[in-house]
Formats: C-alpha cells, structure tokens, sequence
C-alpha cells in the first residue's frame, strides 16, 4: 500500500470516527438531560431528532431528489475508489535504464517481473517464484516470494537468488543497487512413508 493511500486512509478514518464521536455524544447529551447549550441541536430526552416539518421540509422543489441522488451517486463513486484502491499494488510500470548516450531507455515492468521470475524458478528446490517491482522508475524496488520444495534450503536458495536472479536484473538493467525484500514459503506436501 502506498504512503498517499495510508495517509488518506488515516484522514478518512479519523474524521468519521469524530464524526461519529461527536454525532453520539450530541444525542448522548440530550438524551441524558446534561443541560445541553442553547445552540445544541437537541434540548432534552424528549426531543425527537428531526421533527416531520424536517423530514418533509424539500420534499415538493424540484431540485431537492436530483441533489440527493447526485450526492449519494458520488458517495457512492468515492467509496468504490477508496474500496479499489484498498486492493491495488503500487507496481512499477516501467524502469529507467541508463544507456550512457544521456537518451536512456525504459523497461517494461512486467517484462522484467517475467524475466526475474524465470530465472528464480529455474533455480533447484524452487517451485514457482512470484515478481513485483515497486518504487520509483529511477530507484526500484523488488519482492520476491519463493515457494520451495520440501528439500530445498532456504539459505542456499537465497544466495542463488541474490547471486543469479537479481545480479542478472542490476546488470541487464544497469541499476547500481537493487534493495530486495525475499519471502519463503514451503510447498504443500503429504509425508513419505518409510518402509
């Protein structure tokens, strides 16, 4: 999840949780009877939150149900982005290699993914390898998720990683460093029975 999106989150988060706080602590307060202000929007337990002169009030203009629906169309829309955005990686499109004639290229990061992964399942005891760059075109970043076959070693699946894969991905794309973050899981196996 990207820095943009977790501080959205925290904004969104915490102003409908004081939305929220305060909307019960009105109701709270009036419901019981602490001698609320006269500005508050409801004097005591009594009181109903919105009276049918309220409830009723815009009901016959003509504009009032196209700015309902138009705001709840856009609650809507707003709350399908933030949803989208929840389960969106921040992938890396393209990176930029430097071709030494001050011009550059671009890779396509998918294409360097595919490559990546290749060369990681390629590898002994490694069953399938997944590939995600993230970060900046300039300075990118990887995760690496391995699955590894009962037998396989960790350590030594590590070293052929950083070894093969990523020395292959700096060299071809002439990035000077490549920061990776490696996960390992096992494959799912039954027992071998010993006779």
């Amino acid at each position: 999840m990207s820095v943009v999106l977790r501080r959205v989150n925290r904004v969104l988060l915490g102003l409908v949780g004081l939305l929220l706080v305060v909307g019960g602590g009105a109701v709270l307060a009036a419901g019981f009877d602490l001698g609320v202000p006269s500005w508050w929007p409801w004097s005591g337990p009594s009181d109903v939150l919105l009276s049918k002169v309220d409830r009723q009030r815009w009901r016959d203009e003509g504009w009032w149900w196209p700015v309902v629906i138009a705001v709840l169309g856009l609650v809507v829309l707003l709350a399908l982005w933030w949803l989208v955005a929840q389960f969106r990686r921040g992938r890396l499109a393209e990176v930029l290699v430097d071709t030494g004639d001050g011009e550059g290229a671009t890779v396509r990061g998918r294409a360097l993914e595919s490559v990546m992964e290749a060369d990681a399942a390629a590898q002994d005891g490694v069953a399938r390898a997944r590939v995600a760059l993230t970060g900046r075109r300039r300075a990118p970043h990887t995760r690496v998720a391995l699955r590894l076959e009962p037998y396989a070693s960790p350590r030594q699946a590590l070293a052929t990683l950083s070894g093969e894969a990523l020395e292959n991905a700096r060299g071809s794309t002439g990035l000077p460093s490549l920061p990776t973050e490696a996960r390992f899981r096992a494959v799912k196996h039954r027992a071998s029975r010993v006779t």
